[in-house]
């Protein structure tokens, strides 16, 4: 009986810690979400700064009814706080650039109802049994998806405040950390199987899972993340004005598409130099900076003229996780105690980091800087794992495989930590370019 009681006990002490854990979390999104959108008046949270993005004060209130479908419909069962809601916040039924049509809630009532849903949801969270500790506890995963649902509408917000013009966004920012100059270096990963995706990941999302081995060849990749320095030697060689480099839909895109001769937001100032438009301020272009705001068509021509190519996904995630050893780590660096520090740095200076500034940082391989500056465009089309089973609903992954998609790797200085590891996946298309993305190149060994 004595050990029926401490089984009892430790049960109860892991629910009190997940619990705690939860709320935490929660408490972390919300402030930040709201914290990023104090400076603006509410004209700016009301207007549509971009076609491809919404109103600012759309996904303040999605990521409020988002928890209530989830946290307190599904898990605590209540009734609509107004079912009216639904349809307004439901991002497949209305797209983007439709969404300043419909009667949106205003700030000020967005900011009563996500208080609400979240004073419910937590009083649900009391009366929640967390009776033990396993990884993919429904209430528990759900309550996790709440949290990085609402982290990826902040850096989805990030890309739509970059994209505000006049004065545009000014952020309190701090200075990234100084690079170290690289080389331009390349590091060979030794062919053989490894465990691509996750099974034990407490959060991870269906489309990292299942875990399967796969077998890849050797390849070498980059050490860092293509720079601005390098990118401007492909524009100033006439990059974007080859055939060569470019893939037939790449070409269409480049033709037809305005500005599409340089990365957005860079602007000529003289002759060769460049200057970049970052959150409403014009500054001299940081050429040790991994490049970002570039699309799967612009990364994949600099890789060709550069006689390179993109990693495949598998590729990018054994150079980022796996070990010598045979060995999966979580964060390329190893251990969970220095990523969230080190994932949450960018969203303090919003900007990338200069290459080499975190050498301690390295995959196991040597490569550097593979979470928490850009994300990393890859070859790879978003498509299911083998085995892969739907969680909990269809339109965060399955709706989106074999539509053309693009995955990318990795996180950038916008992505909250939560939703940093080797084997999350992100996915757009291939168009794309006011997301926080960069590349590296990698070649057959």
């Amino acid at each position: 009986m004595s050990e029926s009681l401490s089984a009892a006990a430790e049960r109860n002490s892991i629910g009190s810690s997940l619990q705690a854990a939860i709320i935490s979390e929660l408490d972390t999104a919300r402030r930040r979400s709201l914290d990023l959108l104090a400076p603006l008046p509410d004209a700016d949270l009301v207007r549509q700064h971009s076609p491809i993005m919404s109103p600012l004060v759309w996904d303040l209130a999605h990521v409020g009814n988002f928890e209530e479908l989830w946290l307190l419909r599904a898990i605590a069962g209540t009734t609509p706080i107004d079912a009216s809601l639904d349809d307004l916040y439901d991002a497949f039924r209305h797209p983007r650039p439709n969404r300043p049509t419909l009667p949106l809630l205003g700030p000020a009532e967005t900011r009563r109802y996500i208080a609400d849903v979240r004073g419910r949801a937590l009083d649900a969270l009391d009366g929640l049994a967390f009776d033990d500790g396993r990884p993919l506890l429904a209430g528990a995963f759900v309550y996790g998806m709440v949290v990085q649902h609402e982290h990826q509408h902040d850096e989805t917000m990030l890309a739509t405040l970059q994209l505000m013009d006049g004065e545009g966004y000014r952020p309190v920012a701090t200075s990234p950390p100084p690079g170290t100059p690289l080389p331009d270096a390349e590091v060979l990963v030794p062919g053989g199987p490894f465990v691509l995706g996750t099974d034990d990941e407490r959060w991870a999302y269906d489309n990292e899972r299942p875990a399967h081995v796969v077998d890849i060849a050797a390849f070498w990749i980059d050490v860092a993340p293509v720079t601005n320095r390098s990118y401007v030697s492909f524009v100033a060689d006439g990059g974007y004005d080859d055939r060569r480099w470019w893939s037939g839909d790449g070409w269409v895109w480049r033709r037809s598409t305005p500005d599409a001769d340089r990365p957005q937001f860079w602007a000529p100032q003289g002759t060769g130099s460049w200057a970049r438009r970052r959150f409403g301020l014009t500054e001299d272009l940081p050429l040790d900076e991994p490049v970002q705001h570039v699309c799967w068509y612009e990364a994949e021509a600099y890789a060709r003229w550069a006689g390179r190519r993109l990693p495949t996904e598998a590729e990018w995630e054994k150079a980022a996780s796996w070990t010598t050893g045979g060995h999966k780590r979580r964060y390329p660096w190893g251990g969970d105690g220095a990523a969230a520090d080190r994932a949450n740095l960018g969203q303090r200076h919003f900007c990338p980091a200069a290459v080499g500034a975190y050498p301690r940082g390295a995959s196991p391989w040597g490569v550097q800087q593979m979470v928490g500056d850009v994300w990393e465009w890859t070859s790879s089309e978003f498509e299911a794992y083998p085995g892969f089973r739907t969680f909990p609903y269809r339109e965060y992954s399955e709706v989106f495989f074999g539509s053309g998609y693009k995955v990318l790797r990795g996180g950038s200085w916008a992505t909250h930590a939560s939703a940093v590891r080797t084997t999350f996946r992100n996915w757009d298309h291939p168009v794309r370019r006011q997301i926080f993305a960069g590349f590296r190149c990698a070649r057959d060994a």
